[in-house]
């Protein structure tokens, strides 16, 4: 008898475990789901007009994940490629140098942060067609010793810097005699460097500079000419994907959808709509 109850015991236990195991197929499968159904975008969230950080949901501003609101043009075209692939967007803020790591470790799905195309970075990551582009330009003081500069030449001797791993600073040597500063981290630390006269100046994207401007009077840019040379692509923005990821195809669709006209209004719309701090 009491053997038999064993064997009927130990049938019992097998059979709750297999009910168990069944289970756990089925919500894992709805969790890889769940996981699937969100597109989850990476930015740094303080490179205004492509992307920032704000307080409320304001002009479309999208929760960003931990707290608080992402706007800009990068958001909005994270929106239209977030309706386009049936997925949910999720805005996880990440520091400039993590972006890259975070995409091929799969903690983001894509890179949307004002980022070239660069052969550097096509090494370790894939990119989408472009959604912009821009030309360089260097943001000075208005009432600074280099505001009636033109051409490259005019920056001889200036203290001019970038932001730390952009093709930004490496065409600075560019300028004769240039005194290259030590890279820096984000634009409102470079904006609060030419401000204090630490710097004299630093090199951008037109948009940026645009911004940078009209947040603060007393700021200018000048778009040298003869100016800097680089490679199309350099200048150029896309979307940052893990090699060989499957949304690839389905976003230059989404891209190619939006015609040259909306992603100017987008712009224009995103320099009207950045913070004014």
């Amino acid at each position: 008898m009491g053997k038999m109850l064993r064997g009927k015991s130990k049938i019992s236990f097998i059979c709750f475990a297999a009910s168990l195991l069944m289970l756990s197929f089925i919500f894992g499968g709805c969790s890889q789901g769940a996981d699937n159904s969100k597109f989850r975008v990476g930015l740094e969230c303080a490179y205004a007009p492509f992307n920032w950080t704000q307080t409320d949901d304001s002009n479309g501003a999208v929760p960003i994940e931990g707290g608080g609101f992402a706007g800009g043009y990068d958001v909005e075209i994270a929106k239209l490629v977030a309706a386009g692939l049936n997925k949910e967007l999720v805005i996880v803020k990440t520091e400039w140098d993590g972006l890259l790591p975070a995409v091929t470790s799969g903690k983001i799905d894509a890179i949307i942060a004002g980022m070239s195309p660069t052969a550097d970075r096509k090494e370790s990551i894939d990119f989408s067609d472009n959604y912009y582009y821009s030309d360089l330009v260097i943001v000075v003081m208005k009432d600074g010793p280099y505001a009636g500069a033109a051409g490259l030449g005019d920056f001889a001797g200036a203290m001019i810097t970038g932001q730390l791993n952009t093709f930004h600073y490496s065409v600075i040597d560019q300028i004769p005699d240039v005194s290259m500063q030590t890279a820096m981290d984000d634009f409102p630390t470079m904006i609060v460097a030419l401000t204090s006269g630490r710097i004299d100046g630093y090199v951008s994207e037109r948009p940026g500079a645009i911004s940078a401007a009209e947040s603060n009077p007393n700021i200018t840019f000048i778009e040298p000419n003869p100016g800097f040379q680089y490679e199309p692509d350099d200048a150029a923005i896309a979307i940052g994907l893990k090699q060989g990821s499957p949304l690839l195809s389905d976003i230059n669709k989404v891209l190619g959808g939006v015609s040259i006209d909306e992603r100017e209004r987008l712009m224009g719309q995103a320099l009207i709509n950045q913070p004014n701090e």
